[in-house]
């Protein structure tokens, strides 16, 4: 569906995308993640047709679309702060491209509702001015804005992060039920791992003008392919000599102790059934309690090293500051670079 080749993106002699080659399926919700400044958008924004790559080609359905004009490519953008026209109300925002098309009024009329409807906002607030929705509402035209024009493509720039907490959750459900509602292919750019994570069918992790990786969120999160990805993704554990050297010590397995190793803080158990014999046992001792209503977690000091582990609230584990407890490592859960 899209494909990019070979692109480079350059600012002068600054080099922001080094020699892309990615592919997007069609139907599939794709998202770019990486910290600020890693070259997500800029990728986003060359796909859009907003920045012209200094070498290289994009691909959409076969056909060559790098020096396309934007209003040529079938592609719709929902924007970080909405881009919405704050002098018109709810229908006219989400009918400006159609009228931009010249469709009928009727047609309009039809399509604008309909829209409206997939995407829960009500014939009360399409007569709105923008101004006088939620911060959710406002998404939610936004969507409705670019989907009535029935791109091919649809791509979206951070479009959660100016809402609190609930609220994107919330709309994280929301956006992922629209795009297997409509099919449709979308681009997703966001630093949130977590966002990326739940709403993603694959996902790229961009680092400093280069992709990392590209998997599933399963592969991603437990098959981190670099350390860049291992430590960006998640809540991660760094194991030095001393640890790994324990745990060596009772498995003699392929563990590099000239190597750091990386371990998920929920593969450190603190109980496993007595009959499982791959599991490290460790001696350590409750420094710190977090405690989070589902989860609580734990700092541990294994012999001056410091780890940290989660125990789901089950009503049964629990323990306090200086508390003496056994843990246990798979050796096969711990990550080496």
């Amino acid at each position: 569906m899209i494909e990019f080749k070979d692109v480079e993106i350059k600012y002068g002699d600054f080099v922001a995308m080094k020699n892309l080659n990615l592919q997007v399926k069609e139907g599939e919700f794709f998202t770019l993640l990486g910290p600020s400044g890693c070259g997500k958008t800029t990728t986003l924004r060359s796909l859009v047709g907003f920045i012209n790559p200094s070498s290289g080609v994009i691909y959409v359905d076969g056909k060559n679309i790098t020096n396309l004009p934007v209003e040529k490519r079938g592609i719709s953008m929902v924007f970080q702060s909405y881009a919405l026209f704050p002098t018109m109300n709810v229908y006219e925002n989400i009918a400006f491209g159609l009228k931009v098309n010249k469709l009928s009024k009727a047609q309009i009329d039809a399509e604008v509702r309909d829209i409206a409807r997939k995407v829960d906002l009500s014939d009360e607030q399409l007569v709105k001015k923008v101004s006088e929705l939620s911060g959710g509402q406002q998404q939610r035209v936004a969507i409705a804005r670019a989907l009535v024009l029935k791109p091919s493509i649809l791509v979206l720039d951070e479009p959660l992060s100016n809402l609190d907490a609930g609220l994107r959750v919330q709309l994280r459900r929301e956006l992922k039920k629209i795009q297997q509602q409509f099919g449709i292919t979308s681009i997703y750019v966001t630093h949130d791992q977590e966002e990326a994570l739940t709403l993603s069918d694959r996902i790229a992790v961009f680092n400093k003008g280069i992709v990392e990786q590209v998997g599933t969120p399963f592969d991603i999160y437990n098959k981190s392919a670099t350390e860049f990805v291992c430590n960006f993704i998640g809540d991660i554990n760094r194991l030095d000599a001393s640890i790994l050297g324990k745990i060596k010590a009772q498995f003699g397995n392929t563990l590099d102790l000239s190597k750091v190793g990386y371990l998920r803080t929920e593969r450190v158990h603190s109980y496993i059934k007595n009959t499982d014999t791959s599991f490290a046992r460790l001696k350590a001792q409750v420094t710190d309690v977090e405690y989070y209503g589902l989860y609580t977690k734990y700092t541990l000091n294994v012999d001056g090293a410091f780890i940290k582990n989660i125990e789901k609230d089950d009503g049964i584990t629990k323990y306090e500051t200086g508390d003496e407890i056994d843990i246990f490592i798979n050796p096969n859960d711990i990550l080496q670079y």
